[in-house]
């Protein structure tokens, strides 16, 4: 139980580095490129994604697993569904609640993190494989 806990703070922490990374790119093309806020967005979550696999990998649940090519794309398809749930969570609390859309990536970016995490350990990290 409680490596599951400490997992989860580890999670976490590269998370809050990966949301930083995101952030950062996201701010970058948005306001200071003028790229589409969508785009942007998905361009700091896909910068975000490759730092987030090799933190994880390595320090989080400290994977042996020599398929590294297999285990980074089934970590990326788990990420871009989580994309995909990021996109619409900010589409649907900026565009249909109003919210300010910053504020909107924080909303999503806890809820995809709780999709994220518990798919990573029972598939892409999962022991038993």
């Amino acid at each position: 139980m409680w490596s599951l806990f400490y997992s989860l703070l580890k999670f976490g922490a590269v998370g809050l580095l990966g949301m930083g990374i995101d952030f950062l790119v996201t701010w970058l093309c948005k306001e200071k490129l003028r790229i589409n806020k969508f785009v942007a967005n998905g361009l700091g979550f896909s910068l975000a994604v490759v730092n987030n696999y090799a933190l994880n990998r390595i320090w989080t649940f400290s994977s042996r697993n020599s398929q590294v090519v297999q285990q980074f794309f089934t970590f990326l398809l788990i990420s871009c569904v989580g994309l995909a749930l990021n996109t619409a969570l900010v589409y649907f609390f900026h565009q249909k609640l109003r919210m300010n859309f910053y504020l909107s990536k924080v909303f999503a970016i806890g809820i995809v993190f709780l999709w994220n995490f518990t798919a990573n350990l029972l598939i892409t990290f999962n022991n038993g494989t």
